[in-house]
C-alpha cells in the first residue's frame, strides 16, 4: 500500500498542494456520527460512486479496525475533513463505523497522582 505522502497531492518541499477542505468539497459536517475513537473498517464492498484519491487511501487504511484519529494522522488531514471522507465511505457501504466501547473502570487515584507528580518533575 503506498503511503499517503507519496501521492500527487503532497510535495516534499512544498507540503500539501491542495487545501484540506477542498478534499471534502468544502463540507465540514459528516453525515455519519463519528468521533476520534470511532473504529472504522472496510466492508469489502466497492463504492458504486466516484470518490477522490483521499477516499481511496482512507479505504485502504481501513483494512482492519482503525480509529478515525489514526486515519486522520495517516492522511495528514484535519480530523473534521477525515470524518467527512469516512462518512462518505460509510454512506456508500464501503466502510462500517462503530462507537468506541468504554468500560466503567474505576480510576486509580494513586496512579493518577503518580502521573501528575511525574509530569510536574518534567516541567
Amino acid at each position: 500500500m503506498p503511503a499517503p505522502q507519496d501521492g500527487p497531492l503532497l510535495d516534499d518541499a512544498a507540503g500539501r498542494l491542495i487545501r484540506p477542505y477542498t478534499v471534502s468539497n468544502g463540507r465540514t459536517r459528516p453525515t455519519a456520527v463519528l468521533d476520534l475513537l470511532s473504529l472504522v473498517m472496510a466492508t469489502g464492498s466497492e463504492p458504486q460512486v466516484h470518490l477522490g484519491p483521499e477516499h481511496t487511501v482512507a479505504l485502504e487504511l481501513c483494512g482492519g479496525p482503525t480509529s478515525v484519529a489514526e486515519v486522520a494522522a495517516h492522511l495528514r488531514l484535519p480530523a473534521v475533513v477525515t470524518k467527512v471522507l469516512l462518512s462518505d465511505l460509510v454512506d456508500c457501504g464501503a466502510v462500517t463505523a462503530h462507537a468506541p466501547a468504554f468500560h466503567d473502570m474505576p480510576t486509580d487515584r494513586s496512579l493518577l497522582e503518580a502521573v501528575l507528580d511525574g509530569l510536574r518533575r518534567q516541567l
